[in-house]
C-alpha cells in the first residue's frame, strides 16, 4: 500500500511540474513573444511550429539573446527582431514551450545527395552558432 501511495505521489508531483513548466513558458510567450509571434499562424514573425521545425534549442536560445548576429549566420539579410535578456530559466521555459509545437515528422525518402546537402547545412549552421554562444558567454 505505501509503495502504491508513494508512486501515486510521484506520478501526481511529476504531472504538476510539467504542466506548471508549461504555464510558466506560456506567460513567458505572452509577455515577450505574442506581438509578433502565435504559436501555429504566421504573424510578424514565424509561427512556433515553424521556428521548433526547423531550429535546435541551441539556436532558439541564441536567435532570442542575439538576434542580430545569428540571423547573420543564418544567411538572413535583415532582422526585425530584438533581443531580449532573459533569466535562464525563462530562457529554457520559452525554448521548451517553443519546441512543444514541433510538428510531428512525417516520413519521407529523400536521395542520398539532398540528404548530404541538409546535413552539411545543418552542421555548418550549428558549428557557426556554437561559435557565437561561445562569444555570447
Amino acid at each position: 500500500m505505501r509503495k502504491n501511495i508513494g508512486f501515486l505521489s510521484i506520478v501526481i508531483l511529476s504531472l504538476t511540474s510539467s504542466s506548471l513548466y508549461a504555464t510558466s513558458g506560456k506567460k513567458v510567450f505572452e509577455t515577450y513573444c505574442w506581438g509578433c509571434h502565435h504559436q501555429t499562424a504566421v504573424a510578424f514573425g514565424p509561427p512556433f511550429e515553424e521556428i521548433a521545425s526547423k531550429r535546435s534549442a541551441e539556436e532558439i536560445k541564441a536567435m532570442i539573446t542575439d538576434p542580430a548576429s545569428v540571423s547573420k549566420v543564418f544567411g538572413y539579410k535583415r532582422n526585425a527582431m530584438p533581443s531580449f535578456t532573459l533569466s535562464d530559466n525563462n530562457l529554457t521555459e520559452i525554448t521548451d514551450y517553443i519546441l512543444s509545437y514541433k510538428p510531428e515528422s512525417n516520413v519521407t525518402v529523400e536521395s542520398n545527395s539532398t540528404e548530404e546537402v541538409n546535413k552539411t547545412i545543418i552542421e555548418e549552421t550549428n558549428t557557426n552558432v556554437a561559435s557565437l554562444l561561445k562569444e555570447l558567454k
